[in-house]
């Protein structure tokens, strides 16, 4: 379904943003990323790019790396997030303050001016949170710097590099936004342009004061010394109160266009400096409470409908519109049932917005009415597709699905295939050449690629001419021996590789562990066994019985003719099965990939956030003021430490 072609979307946009930000042409800003990456955790938490991406990659991505590696004196961990006054007055109820410090969220680069004695040594970006690059060099350059500090301050200052709206537009107008632009200038290895850059800085720390007494007793009085000190600050506002927070948000947001530089919310804080809580990964003390996204109406002009596969997806095109610095014209509709929900027509003023500040959506339709007396023009309903326009089959609409029911429609016989050699992993089969076979008539099922043999094959890889010549064809041997290794595989594989909409190999992991783990039980599962497994639902459920009881035919042939071999999976413990376990800070007999995988072994499943139905959150510090160990209590969910949860796997 939606999902997989998300999933599959949002691991490609983190990978290309990723490496355009360590190639110093970030096309995107660290909000813009984030959004990628959290949308990606909730819809697919256990997905391989979360386990490597998040670190700064860049002596990977680039060869041989630009800059040198660097460690923070102080861990840049993420903050916790609030994108509206709700989610606000949440975390306010659970941190109250005598006073509530208020600053600006600059919109730009993060760094750490690292000094020693007062003499600055350093700046380091925040990479992974623990290590960054070393790009001393090009921040000599910037404007805002302070080179020496008064008495012997030993420690860092935390800053964002960023660029005034005025430098944009003279000089680098052709990048989206400033954030951008600031980005890339600040990774380039010649260092050019970064005498266009500045530093304003909103937080410090000191390890050492040389014996006198310290420069600063809470935030306030820190704020006030980098000002004294000669760094350029972010406004500081205290408030008695949230309702008086939220109400200095609104107040920001309706000048924030007057600003030489951009901001992308509000970082809120106890006066009082927590060095405990400085020091987590994603401190808890403190929140960034996000703007509002970014809106504006447009009119729907056309919807066009992207096949993949057996289904068909509208997608909206409106006049352009701005948002978030980039040109925005389309958007996805998702299926029948949104376009009836917001009872969009072709000629509606659509509001749209950017989600997370990067995905566009069509939030509502704007009612019609006079304006400026004149009235909207006349709208047409949209035109759903009634026949597949490959088959010609009558499509079938099951509100949030539109697809060919055609099994033998040569456009889901192809797709299926790519989606076969791609989940069986036959690197040798490329789609050029799958489509090549396909055509010819050689490869019509994906029982036909295990009947060929290099006869065939040597048709696609020679001409009439070498063929002649007996000419013997090395691709064609490589294809067989890809072929033959692929003759056994784990049940998620196989059933993934018939391309059952958004059934990938992990959703068939999720069933496999809760015990449909026999191609027969798969085969014999009811929609209402499948959708009480966690992380299914009926939706899903239909379509995987369906999309099941269509290949079933040729499912069991594959295997009942020892065609593939499906591995029989180890029989796991079922000591945690129905337990679910979030698992939070650090452990002390092995890493955490260990201990959720612990879990999924003996039945259990893993979450990586609380949720009310969290069987048990573990961590070392039970008695952690954390957001997390919080939100347990609040949901009435077993805290445990890793003793504990030890003692149930092995007891």
């Amino acid at each position: 379904m939606a999902d997989t072609k998300r999933i599959n979307e949002l691991a490609e946009l983190i990978e290309k943003y990723q490496k355009s930000y360590y190639t110093g042409e970030a096309e995107i800003s660290d909000a813009e990323f984030d959004a990628l990456w959290d949308e990606l955790k909730q819809l697919a938490p256990d997905h391989p790019l979360l386990q490597k991406i998040g670190s700064d990659t860049s002596d990977q991505i680039v060869s041989g790396g630009i800059f040198e590696k660097a460690r923070h004196l102080i861990p840049m961990g993420s903050q916790e997030k609030a994108a509206d006054a709700e989610q606000f007055l949440e975390w306010a109820e659970k941190h109250k303050y005598e006073e509530y410090l208020v600053e600006y969220k600059l919109d730009g680069a993060s760094l750490e001016l690292q000094y020693d004695n007062g003499r600055f040594l350093k700046a380091v970006t925040r990479g992974d949170g623990t290590t960054g690059d070393d790009i001393t060099q090009n921040v000599l350059k910037m404007k805002g710097l302070v080179h020496a500090l008064d008495g012997a301050y030993t420690g860092g200052v935390r800053g964002e590099v960023i660029m005034s709206h005025d430098v944009h537009k003279q000089h680098f107008s052709d990048k989206a936004n400033c954030r951008n632009a600031a980005n890339g200038l600040m990774k380039r290895k010649d260092g050019e342009g970064s005498e266009y850059l500045e530093i304003i800085c909103y937080d410090a720390f000191f390890t050492d004061f040389g014996g006198s007494a310290a420069p600063f007793n809470d935030e306030l009085e820190k704020m006030a010394w980098l000002k004294k000190a000669g760094f350029q600050t972010v406004p500081v506002k205290i408030c008695k109160n949230a309702k008086d927070v939220i109400d200095y948000r609104a107040e920001v947001m309706e000048m924030r266009k007057t600003l030489p530089f951009d901001i992308d919310g509000l970082v809120i804080k106890n006066r009082l400096i927590d060095m405990e809580d400085a020091r987590r990964n994603r401190p808890d003390k403190q929140i960034a409470f996000k703007f509002n996204l970014e809106e504006a109406v447009s009119i729907l002009r056309r919807v066009i409908w992207n096949e993949n596969g057996a289904t068909y997806t509208p997608v909206a095109e409106f006049d352009t519109v701005e948002l978030a610095g980039t040109k925005v014209s389309r958007a996805s509709l998702a299926n029948p049932n949104l376009i009836k929900e917001l009872g969009v027509e072709i000629g509606s003023h659509v509001v749209v917005t950017k989600r997370g500040e990067i995905i566009p959506k069509i939030e509502s339709v704007v009612p019609q009415k006079a304006e400026d007396g004149m009235l909207f023009a006349s709208t047409t309903p949209i035109s759903l597709p009634e026949k597949c326009g490959t088959c010609g089959a009558t499509l079938v609409n099951e509100g949030t699905r539109l697809f060919c029911p055609n099994k033998q429609c040569a456009k889901r016989v192809l797709h299926q295939l790519e989606k076969w050699i791609d989940s069986a992993k036959i690197r040798d089969i490329g789609f050029t050449l799958i489509r090549s076979l396909f055509e010819s008539g050689d490869v019509k099922s994906i029982s036909d690629l295990y009947r060929l043999n290099e006869q065939v094959l040597v048709k696609h890889f020679l001409n009439e001419e070498s063929r002649e010549k007996e000419k013997e064809s090395l691709g064609a041997k490589k294809v067989l021996a890809a072929i033959e290794k692929s003759r056994s595989m784990s049940l998620e594989t196989f059933i993934a590789g018939f391309d059952i909409e958004g059934i990938g190999a992990t959703m068939v992991e999720k069933l496999v562990a809760a015990g449909f783990d026999t191609l027969d039980s798969f085969l014999n599962a009811t929609e209402e066994q499948i959708a009480g497994v966690f992380g299914f639902a009926l939706i899903t459920a239909h379509t995987l019985v369906t999309g099941l009881a269509e290949n079933k035919e040729e499912m069991l042939s594959l295997v009942e003719s020892g065609t593939i071999t499906i591995q029989t999976a180890q029989k796991a413990s079922r000591k945690l099965a129905g337990k679910s376990f979030c698992f939070t800070g650090e452990l002390h007999s092995m890493k955490r990939a260990q201990a959720e995988a612990l879990v999924k072994d003996n039945g259990g499943s893993c979450k990586s956030s609380v949720t009310k139905d969290l069987t048990y959150l573990v961590t070392n510090d039970t008695s952690s003021g954390s957001s997390k160990n919080q939100k347990a209590a609040s949901y009435g969910i077993a805290i445990i430490d890793e003793e504990t949860f030890l003692k149930m796997v092995n007891g």
